[in-house]
C-alpha cells in the first residue's frame, strides 16, 4: 500500500525564507511582420515592432529605462499565466488577438533588470503587416514603430531586449524552414512565388538550397504534401495576375503538419 505525505504535514517543515523569490514576473513579445517596401512587389523586409518607453510612469515619476526602445510586454497578473499575459499585452498594444504566438525562452539572469531579479518569459508573434496598421502606443509608451532587424539592434534598447530579439530571430528562422509558419504572413490563397519570397525573407542565411534555387523550387514546391492547388467551382485551378503579367496558379496550405525528425 502506497503512503503519501500530506501537504499540511510537509508545509510544517517548509521555510520559504530559505529560498530567493523573484522581484517580478513578466512577459515580453517580439512581434515580427514582413513590410512591403517601395518598389517591386517582392521588395520587402522582415521587421519587428518596438515601443518607446515613456519618460514618466503612470504616477508621474521617472520611468525605468525611460526614453529607450523596448519590446511590448508587461507584468504577469496574479490570475493569469505568462502566455495569457503575453496575449493580453499583445491585444492592448496592437489590438490583435488569435494570431500565431509562441513561447520560446525564459530570461532570468540576475541584473537583467535594474529593478531587481525579474524573470521574463519571451514569446514571438508572426503578424501580417496590414493587421498592424492600427497599432497604438499604450499609456506607458511615447511611440510605437516598425524597424527592420538591423535598425532595431542598433537602437538604444531597454533591459536585455537586444539578446531577446537575437534569440527570437534564430527561432523564427528555424520555424520558417521546419513548419508551415509562412502561412501566417500570406493570404489564404497565394502563388508559389509569394511563398518562396516569404521563406527567403525570413530564413535569411539559413535558407535551404531547395528554396534558394528557383528551378529546384518550381519543381519541388507543387509536390510538397502541405500545399494544394485552389480549385474554382468547375474544379479547375484558380489563377491570378496579382504580382505577374501572366496568369499564375494559386495554392493554399492544407491540414498536413510536417514533422521534422533526425531519423528520417
Amino acid at each position: 500500500m502506497n503512503q503519501f505525505i500530506s501537504h499540511k504535514e510537509a508545509l510544517k517543515e517548509y521555510d520559504s525564507k530559505q529560498y530567493r523569490t523573484p522581484d517580478g514576473y513578466t512577459s515580453d513579445i517580439v512581434i515580427f511582420t514582413i513590410k512591403q517596401d517601395e518598389g517591386a512587389p517582392f521588395d520587402t523586409s522582415l521587421q519587428l515592432l518596438l515601443i518607446k518607453r515613456a519618460l514618466k510612469n503612470s504616477e508621474g515619476k521617472p520611468n525605468i529605462e525611460g526614453g529607450k526602445w523596448a519590446l511590448p510586454g508587461g507584468f504577469v497578473g496574479p490570475d493569469e499565466t505568462a502566455l495569457e499575459a503575453a496575449m493580453r499585452e499583445l491585444e492592448e498594444e496592437t489590438g490583435l488577438s488569435g494570431i500565431h504566438l509562441k513561447h520560446y525562452a525564459v530570461y532570468d539572469k540576475d541584473g537583467r533588470d535594474p529593478r531587481g531579479w525579474l524573470i521574463s518569459n519571451a514569446h514571438y508573434a508572426a503578424v501580417p503587416e496590414h493587421l498592424l496598421a492600427d497599432r497604438r502606443a499604450g499609456d506607458d509608451a511615447m511611440d510605437i514603430q516598425l524597424f527592420n532587424i538591423q535598425e532595431a539592434l542598433e537602437l538604444a534598447l531597454a533591459f536585455d531586449h537586444k539578446l531577446i530579439i537575437k534569440d527570437a530571430l534564430k527561432k523564427i528562422q528555424l520555424e520558417m524552414l521546419q513548419t508551415t509558419l509562412a502561412k501566417e504572413f500570406l493570404p489564404a490563397e497565394f502563388t508559389l512565388s509569394e511563398l518562396r519570397h516569404i521563406v527567403l525573407c525570413v530564413s535569411g542565411e539559413l535558407v535551404e538550397e531547395v528554396v534558394k534555387s528557383e528551378p529546384f523550387f518550381w519543381r519541388k514546391a507543387p509536390k510538397l504534401p502541405f500545399l494544394e492547388k485552389v480549385l474554382d467551382e468547375d474544379g479547375k485551378p484558380k489563377t491570378t495576375q496579382r504580382n505577374s503579367k501572366f496568369k499564375t496558379t494559386l495554392y493554399r496550405f492544407n491540414e498536413y503538419s510536417p514533422i521534422k525528425s533526425i531519423y528520417k
